[in-house]
């Protein structure tokens, strides 16, 4: 009979732990938190020193009864889930909801590995400790927070604007990023520049040499417009071409370092185009352990949720000894590559690498289903890049003067391989110079042409999940458990369309960050949410206590919902009547909001049920029919300009068009911020509103 008994989160682990454990070892899981606060009310005693009300969550009834029967007959409770604080509060929950506290005559301990590995998991039973209440007592103050944000706020935003909505403490400020990256989009104007380029040859050389124009000798000259363009133009008129300056030196590529939650998702976004909640649902089945071939079932990697780059000494071991056999010693880093220091950083447990670097994709890739080998591929590739030598580029630049300007152009050739040899982060571009080796100062080079072409500036990118996880780590909003939840999140809620990996603020997603600018300033205060967490970590290591948080955050969030109930009066959306006929019974229609924003409905609801797409017209005529240009939406409720004859007539524009047409070339403008632009690309004519 089992005398011990091991509790995880996950019943994918049991199949992996049971495996390294013997008879005397009984391993059952919890299938996650067993209690949380209650979904009907806020579940915080405001008036008793703010305690919150735990309950048992529905459904596990009869998971913990079954794991109450597993105690009784063990002697030993070893608590084994997740390293991190969420895991660390699972545990405490488990002791409270199987009142293991209470049992004199048994001995519970708490056990934590930061990888499912036999030698892992029979070290933590060999060091076995108290349950950590500090980082306890940090995921308390992180869910009684988020919990009185949620339920006082969203209420007051049913109330406001309609039911279902929903604020969060780190949604809300994520929703806000995105907000005022569109904002930056839309008041972006465009500004014109002009490259040039110089076709020349070597004596006796096939091969086409392409400089870019540099500038003078006083420095970078920026072509902005055709005139200056021209001018530049007859300055270079029978100029000769004459190489000034040739500097040969080599470039270093560093390897990467190891992945941490934030990095993995950018990557794997980028390399594999995985949606963040697609790399961590991958990446927790690599963890908890898949069958491989040959092996069992094996834990492939690290934990997934992590901000540190730090390895264990064993593993960088590991790596070297693997990296010298297969690769040889030049192959080898001298040092460790390692992540410079940030207070951010809470460095709980190591960086996601392989459990065991011999286990390489070959040797896995049959065993895998193709998403969770390509991730798996990427995590050890990176890994073992991060122990071996930089990349090394000989590189030449040339200055080739030409009259009064001068144009540069360069090459690089790769030296040495380095780390590339496993892992390439990005495409290296190829240069497209292959420069002859009696290139030297005083060499004349003929013109073959002169190429110009015309460009306009960018306008900052709109948000991918990627960029977005990356600027909310950088900004210090949120941590790596909280991530991928968050931004799940404010796509369900149709605060923000997903559309080609970008991300777009929708018109429910402007009125909801709106109002929580206005009248919940500090929620949604990027520093003040970084500065929540840093207080949540300083809960975590014991110097702060958890409720001291909560006591200082409730009033003033309490003061502020109280004020908004009254002041937000104001901007209640009432239905707004239109002159569109109800053809059902005769009522003017009224717009009405639902989860994909307006649209018409008859007012006799519930007698009459008639309901219409909701067309608003901008009082523009279609550049194209002369018909009602309509404010209209993708199916994922990114905003648009359309023709109301539509599909008949084909216009669209993702900037409101205007009446006036363009002065320059006749195309019609757009608004942008108090701008009008040309919508025709290669005009970039614009004027003030």
């Amino acid at each position: 009979m089992a005398n011990c008994l091991v509790i995880v989160e996950s019943p994918a682990k049991v199949k992996t732990i049971k495996k390294f454990l013997g008879a005397n070892y009984e391993v059952d899981a919890s299938n996650g938190h067993v209690r949380d606060l209650p979904k009907s009310q806020m579940g915080i005693d405001v008036e008793h020193d703010f305690d919150p009300k735990y309950i048992t969550i529905r459904g596990k009834g009869d998971i913990l009864a079954k794991l109450r029967k597993e105690v009784k007959k063990a002697d030993k409770i070893y608590l084994a889930t997740d390293p991190d604080r969420e895991g660390e509060a699972i545990s405490w929950h488990l002791m409270k909801a199987l009142k293991l506290d209470e049992l004199k005559e048994k001995q519970v301990y708490r056990i934590s590995f930061n990888e499912i590995t036999k030698n892992a998991v029979k070290t933590s039973l060999k060091t076995p400790r108290a349950i950590d209440m500090d980082l306890v007592d940090a995921q308390q103050a992180r869910r009684v927070l988020d919990r009185m944000v949620g339920y006082m706020i969203s209420p007051l935003l049913w109330a406001k604007v309609k039911r279902g909505l929903s604020a969060g403490r780190v949604q809300s400020v994520a929703l806000r990023l995105i907000c005022d990256r569109e904002e930056d989009i839309n008041a972006f104007i465009p500004e014109e520049y002009w490259n040039l380029d110089a076709d020349l040859k070597q004596d006796g050389s096939k091969k086409t040499l392409k400089a870019k124009f540099y500038g003078d000798k006083n420095g970078r000259i920026t072509i902005h417009n055709k005139e200056e363009l021209e001018n530049i133009l007859a300055g270079l008129n029978n100029k000769e071409y004459q190489v000034d300056e040739v500097k040969a030196g080599e470039r270093v590529k560093k390897a990467p370092i190891p992945f941490t939650t934030s990095t993995l998702q950018q990557e794997a976004s980028k390399v594999l185009n995985f949606s963040t909640q697609k790399t961590m649902r991958l990446a927790q089945q690599l963890y908890e352990g898949v069958e491989v071939a040959g092996h069992g079932t094996v834990g492939l990697i690290t934990y997934l949720r992590t901000d540190s780059t730090r390895i264990a000494e064993e593993a960088d071991v590991a790596a070297r000894e693997f990296i010298e056999k297969q690769y040889g010693s030049r192959y080898l880093a001298n040092g460790e590559q390692n992540k410079k220091s940030n207070v951010k950083i809470q460095d709980a447990h190591e960086a996601i690498r392989p459990t065991d670097i011999a286990l390489t994709p070959v040797i896995v890739k049959e065993s895998l289903q193709r998403d969770l080998f390509r991730l798996y591929q990427l995590i050890w590739k990176r890994f073992a890049a991060s122990r071996m030598q930089p990349a090394v580029y000989e590189t030449t630049s040339v200055k080739v003067k030409a009259g009064n300007y001068l144009f540069t152009l360069s090459a690089s050739k790769l030296q040495f391989d380095g780390f590339m040899s496993v892992y390439v982060q990005e495409e290296e571009k190829e240069e497209n110079n292959i420069l002859l080796g009696n290139l030297e100062k005083g060499s004349i080079l003929k013109l073959e042409k002169l190429e110009n072409s015309q460009h306009f500036t960018q306008p900052p990118a709109h948000f991918t999940e990627a960029s977005l996880v990356k600027a909310m780590e950088e900004q210090g909003i949120g941590r790596p458990s909280t991530y991928a939840p968050t931004i799940t999140t404010i796509i369900a809620r149709r605060y923000v369309a997903k559309e080609n990996k970008n991300l777009y603020v929708t018109e429910l997603g402007e009125v909801v960050n709106s109002m929580m600018k206005q009248s919940f300033p500090s929620i949604v205060d990027i520093t003040f949410t970084a500065n929540l967490e840093y207080l949540l970590d300083k809960v975590g290591d014991g110097t702060v206590q958890w409720k001291t948080v909560v006591k200082n955050f409730y009033p003033d969030l309490k003061d502020a919902v109280d004020k908004a109930l009254v002041e937000l009066e104001s901007v209640t959306i009432a239905d707004e009547v239109t002159e569109e006929v109800c053809e059902l019974c005769g009522r003017n229609m009224v717009i009405k909001y639902g989860p994909h924003g307006k649209f018409l409905a008859c007012p006799g609801f519930p007698e009459c049920k008639n309901t219409k797409p909701y067309l608003e017209k901008t009082g523009v005529p279609c550049p194209k029919c002369g018909k009602d240009v309509v404010i209209k939406k993708t199916k994922k409720g990114r905003i648009y300009y359309g023709c109301e004859a539509n599909p008949d007539c084909d216009f669209m524009s993702w900037q409101k068009p205007s009446t006036q047409k363009c002065p320059k070339c006749g195309s019609y403008m757009v608004e942008k911020g108090n701008k009008l632009l040309c919508s025709n690309e290669q005009c970039g004519y614009s004027t003030d509103k």
